[in-house]
């Protein structure tokens, strides 16, 4: 099939791409200038680069006419922080540009389309906790996002949000979100202090796999949990010891209430900055230190997801943000395409 792109220089939009040739697709994709320092794409891809939110509906419909598929690999995350009501920053660039593509991608015949989602829009609809989504900006605008996107789904236009976890595996030039948790390890000197608690993850190849697959497989609109490897974070930290050249370090369980003190003092931080986050950072406590843990069977194995090296996944990851943090890699952060 003909596959249009939105971000596919990005960190997991490049590795769709490469599945997509893999299997004998075509892709083209429209991304934002400059490609990350050493990053390698798929020669076979058809990259043209400007920002999509500035293009015109007919500039995109020449994109998409003659286009099986989309995917839309853009947007941005919790970690964006902004002026209040940080929500409408999260609408900009996850919600409102998604409505307009989806209206145009119907209109000009497109069948299957791929979207990355968040894990958390899961929790939100499966934990006991309803107040995600009240308490948590990132959170409900991701669930909005996702009930925007299904309701475009019909018998001929399928329609696919996958609600991602963390993800391990690294684009060189592309500063890896796992950089704060080594600058963290570091200040720990004699042990590594961490919540209870634990998530659910897969590689970047597995990403590539599931919104390939998504575009293969699924059939209506449905939303699917992304998971593939669950681990505590004490399983995940001694992993990531390993990989940082401190194997064996000691990892001392903190209550819930220290863990909230420090999101306490994150949010002082951000209100003194004239910011708000993402996530209410003590009210985030609770799933913080919650098992997130998430069955394969749910999306991975429907979207015919295969197994990865997760070990070396991770080791990737922290090896570039060692290098990040002591100067030795030049990157460029997030964007929202």
């Amino acid at each position: 099939m003909k596959v249009f792109m939105i971000g596919g220089t990005g960190l997991l939009g490049s590795e769709a791409a490469r599945v997509l040739i893999e299997r004998g697709h075509e892709v083209t994709s429209v991304a934002l200038p400059p490609l990350p320092q050493g990053a390698s794409l798929p020669p076979e891809m058809k990259i043209e680069y400007g920002n999509y939110m500035e293009m015109t509906d007919e500039q995109i419909r020449a994109y998409m006419t003659g286009c099986d598929g989309f995917v839309f690999a853009a947007g941005v995350d919790e970690r964006v922080e902004g002026p209040a009501p940080i929500y409408e920053l999260f609408k900009k660039y996850n919600i409102d540009p998604l409505a307009r593509l989806l209206k145009i991608a119907k209109e000009c015949g497109v069948k299957h389309v791929s979207i990355c989602g968040s894990y958390f829009a899961y929790f939100a609809k499966t934990m006991k906790d309803k107040e995600l989504t009240r308490w948590h900006p990132y959170i409900r605008s991701r669930i909005d996002q996702e009930e925007m996107a299904l309701s475009f789904a019909d018998e001929s236009f399928d329609v696919a949000v996958l609600e991602l976890p963390y993800i391990f595996g690294t684009q060189p030039g592309r500063k890896p979100v796992w950089v704060f948790l080594v600058e963290q390890i570091r200040s720990m000197k004699k042990f590594t202090m961490y919540p209870k608690g634990g998530t659910t993850m897969v590689t970047v190849h597995q990403v590539g796999q599931a919104l390939v697959g998504a575009l293969e497989y699924n059939k209506g609109g449905n939303a699917y949990p992304i998971g593939y490897y669950n681990m505590t974070w004490k399983e995940m930290l001694a992993i990531v010891h390993k990989h940082m050249g401190c194997p064996g370090k000691k990892i001392i369980t903190i209550p819930n209430w220290m863990y909230a003190m420090g999101g306490k003092k994150i949010m002082k931080e951000q209100k003194a900055a004239g910011h708000e986050g993402g996530l209410h950072m003590v009210k985030f406590t609770d799933l913080q230190c919650s098992n997130l843990f998430i069955d394969k069977s749910l999306g991975c194995e429907k979207l015919h997801v295969e197994p990865d090296d997760i070990d070396a996944a991770i080791g990737d990851s922290i090896r570039l943000c060692i290098e990040v943090l002591d100067g030795k890699a030049k990157v460029i952060g997030m964007r929202g395409e």
